[in-house]
């Protein structure tokens, strides 16, 4: 058995408790959790924003160690040291084979109706896997194309937060926006995807690098990350500041905190021609838009689901950027805490303190 947090029932604290871990089928990779990252989307299903069968195990920006491998896995072996990442892909959907594996629905990555679960409690009952990964648990069972083998000289307390932060900050610059040397940026909201996003932007060779966020503190870590330019989204006004500062708006605008006002704000920072990227989770009621005028200035409006990532390839150079000093994780780290410690990390992120806690499963 293994200990895990098990969201039970919204807007209640993350129950501890032991679960059973089923043997590798054919294409899946038993791995022994190292840390994993508290992301906001995590939150979103804790607090019953979006909705998700349960009991469930959240969890998804995760590292570890390969104990087991199924007999037809062909893309990492027992010691490997992996990144996962909920970009699960099949490997021969449309998107798949057209390049864009983040949009695969993945569904030959998960168990078939009828199979036996990959978790259970002791009694045998079912425990739901969240984002194909369930990593607020000692133990991961995971699809083979749920996970990638990096340099094992790579810390996994850091790597753990390339699985979905970096992955998706980095991925919006370099894949989905495409950011070119001397090009303007905005960043609004610097969580732990926006400090990404920020960093990828200097490693691009971005211009003006402007960082948009109500917290001082994480205004302070965006210009130790890369910003030129900071601003406080709070202030009334805040897309005035922007447009100055960039001389009549930004190429790229890019949403990573997931609240409308800041998709707004992202909008209006726009210069003619240039991009607003959505990546936080909005509240699913609302809809983000562009004004008749903002089309006939060729702005326009993007999503880009983890940062329209190719994690097996994108993970791998990520932790290379790390290792040769490029990529600053440790600045995004705020803290390492034991998986008791879950629920005081998730009311730490309610409050927006802190850039990201980070499980670590030997304390």
């Amino acid at each position: 058995m293994t200990k895990a947090a098990i969201l039970i029932e919204p807007g209640q604290p993350l129950s501890i408790e032991d679960v059973v871990i089923a043997d590798c089928g054919p294409h899946e990779v038993r791995i022994r959790t190292a840390a994993c990252g508290l992301c906001h989307s995590d939150l979103h299903f804790i607090d019953g924003a979006y909705p998700h069968p349960l009991p469930a195990i959240p969890g998804h920006e995760a590292a570890g160690i390969v104990e087991a491998v199924g007999s037809e896995v062909r893309t990492v072996k027992v010691g490997d040291a992996v990144v996962t990442c909920l970009s699960a892909f099949c490997g021969h959907c449309e998107f798949c084979v057209s390049g864009r594996m983040s949009l695969c629905m993945g569904g030959d990555t998960r168990r078939a109706a009828g199979s036996a679960p990959r978790i259970t409690r002791p009694d045998g009952s079912p425990v739901n896997q969240m984002l194909n990964l369930s990593a607020f648990a000692e133990t991961m069972l995971v699809h083979e194309h749920a996970c990638v083998a990096i340099d094992p000289a790579m810390p996994l307390d850091r790597a753990a937060v390339i699985g979905c932060a970096v992955t998706t900050g980095a991925g919006t610059i370099f894949n989905a926006c495409k950011v070119t040397p001397g090009e303007t940026v905005a960043v609004v909201g610097c969580g732990g995807v926006g400090l990404a996003t920020i960093n990828a932007a200097k490693i691009a060779g971005a211009g003006r690098i402007i960082a948009a966020d109500p917290v001082p503190e994480k205004r302070a870590l965006a210009m130790k990350l890369g910003a030129t330019d900071v601003v406080d989204a709070m202030d009334a006004d805040a897309a005035k500041q922007i447009l100055e500062i960039s001389k009549g708006g930004v190429d790229h605008a890019i949403e990573a905190v997931g609240r409308p006002a800041s998709a707004s704000l992202a909008v209006a920072s726009l210069r003619r021609g240039g991009t607003a990227t959505i990546l936080g989770m909005m509240p699913l009621s609302e809809k983000v838009g562009l004004s008749a005028m903002d089309l006939l200035s060729g702005k326009k409006l993007q999503g880009a689901i983890m940062g329209g990532n190719r994690f097996p390839v994108d993970i791998p150079r990520l932790v290379d950027f790390y290792l040769r000093g490029l990529l600053d994780l440790d600045s995004i780290v705020a803290e390492t805490i034991p998986l008791a410690k879950v629920n005081d990390g998730f009311d730490k992120m309610r409050k927006g303190d802190a850039a990201r806690s980070v499980i670590v499963f030997d304390q």
